[in-house]
């Protein structure tokens, strides 16, 4: 009896099976991984974050839950908006 081969590591996109071919599933899959894993919290710093759901983070460490990007919670584009509405708010007040 010939042994079996192993198999490729698919990870989170082995649902797909094979299915709409490789480079999706592989994207798919990185993205994925970016999303479910740990990521840095903006207040405590700690590598605690989780998503709780559609761009919603909370940190398990200092209980902050924040709203950023839908797969990675990089709020730095988000903060530079911020700023500079506050800026044009304080012009337009003047």
């Amino acid at each position: 009896m010939p042994k079996k081969e192993p198999r490729k590591k698919v990870g989170s996109a082995g649902r797909l099976g094979s299915r709409y071919g490789t480079r999706v599933r592989a994207r798919v899959r990185a993205v994925e991984d970016r999303e479910k894993g740990y990521h840095r919290c903006p207040e405590c710093r700690s590598e605690s974050v989780k998503r709780v759901g559609s761009g919603i983070w909370k940190c398990q460490r200092c209980k902050t839950k924040f709203a950023a990007k839908a797969y990675t919670p990089n709020i730095a584009p988000i903060e530079k908006e911020i700023s500079q509405t506050a800026e044009e708010s304080k012009t337009e007040k003047t």
